[in-house]
C-alpha cells in the first residue's frame, strides 16, 4: 500500500509535522529525517496519501482519547477499537501502530483540539471524509451503551472544530443508532425498540420527515448513497482499508430506505 509504505519510509511525518506528525512518529518509533529521497510529490498538502495517513492517525488517537474521557476504558470500548481494526483487515504492523495511537490518545496531555484542527486542515474540505470520521467515533462512544457526559464533551469538541451543525450531528447519530439496531450491537438486556421507533429512526437516517413526499425520500436516499460511495471516499482520502466500513454504511442506508418504502402509504 503506497501511503503506508511511504509512512514507514519516514517521508510523511517529516512533511506533515504538527501534532499528527508527532503522534505517528512516536507510534512508529521512527526518525522522520530519513527516507526523503523520493515520493515527496505524493505527500503535498491535500494529496490523497497524505490525507489517508492523517485520517488513520487522527482516528485511532482520538478514539483512545474518547474511550478514556470518563476515566476508564471499558472492555466494550477496547473490543470496538479491535473490531474496527479487524474490519479494516490491518496487517500486524498497521494494527500495532493503531494500538499505539489509541494508547497515546489515552494520555492526559493528549492535544485533542490541536489534533482536530490539523485533521480538518489536512482534509481540505473533504466533508464526507470528516463525516465518516465522526461516525466511527460515534460508534466508539456507544460501545458500552452509555455516552458519559465527558464523552459527550469530547464529541461536542469534534462537532465544533470540524464544523458540523447540531442538526448534522443528530443525523449522524441516527445513522449510528440504526446501524447498531440492525447489526445486533444494541443494548444487551435492554428492550428492543418498537417497530414504530425503528421506522422513525429510518426516516432520521434519510434526513427527512415522515410527511415528505416519495420523491423527496428518494432524493434524500440517492444523496446519502452518493456521499457514502466507497470509491468516492477513497479518492478523497479514506484509507483503502476502510472500504469495507464505507460499504457497510451504504448497506445501512439502503436498509433504512427499504424500510421506509415498505411503510409508505399506498397510493
Amino acid at each position: 500500500m503506497s501511503w503506508w509504505g511511504k509512512l514507514l519510509g519516514g517521508t510523511f511525518g517529516f512533511l506533515l509535522a504538527g501534532p499528527l506528525g508527532a503522534l505517528i512518529g512516536a507510534a512508529l518509533g521512527h526518525n522522520f529525517d530519513k527516507g526523503l529521497g523520493s515520493g515527496l510529490k505524493g505527500f503535498a498538502p491535500g494529496a490523497q496519501e497524505r490525507v489517508q495517513t492523517a485520517f488513520f492517525t487522527a482516528l485511532f488517537s482520538v478514539m483512545g482519547h474518547l474511550a478514556k474521557a470518563d476515566g476508564r476504558v471499558t472492555e466494550d470500548e477496547i473490543a470496538l477499537a479491535r473490531n474496527v481494526m479487524q474490519r479494516m483487515q490491518l496487517d500486524d504492523g498497521m494494527r500495532q501502530t493503531a494500538i499505539r495511537l489509541f494508547n497515546q490518545g489515552k494520555q492526559p496531555d493528549f492535544p485533542l483540539e490541536d489534533v482536530l484542527h490539523q485533521f480538518k486542515l489536512e482534509c481540505h474540505r473533504r466533508r464526507n471524509l470528516m463525516q465518516m470520521f465522526v461516525e466511527i467515533l460515534m460508534h466508539a462512544a456507544y460501545a458500552d451503551e452509555h455516552v458519559h457526559p465527558a464523552e459527550q464533551a469530547v464529541l461536542e469538541s469534534v462537532r465544533e472544530i470540524l464544523g458540523f451543525s447540531p442538526q448534522e450531528f443528530r443525523h449522524i447519530e441516527a445513522l449510528v443508532r440504526h446501524a447498531r439496531h440492525f447489526g445486533g450491537a444494541s443494548s444487551r438486556g435492554a428492550d428492543a425498540p418498537s417497530p414504530q421507533a425503528v421506522l422513525q429512526e429510518a426516516y432520521e437516517v434519510l434526513g427527512v420527515q415522515a410527511t415528505a413526499s416519495d420523491a423527496e425520500v428518494k432524493k434524500a436516499y440517492r444523496r446519502l448513497m452518493n456521499q457514502h460511495h466507497p470509491d468516492k471516499l477513497v479518492s478523497r482520502g479514506l484509507p483503502e482499508e476502510m472500504i469495507r466500513l464505507a460499504t457497510e454504511k451504504t448497506r445501512e442506508i439502503k436498509e433504512a430506505y427499504e424500510l421506509v418504502k415498505r411503510n409508505r402509504p399506498k397510493k
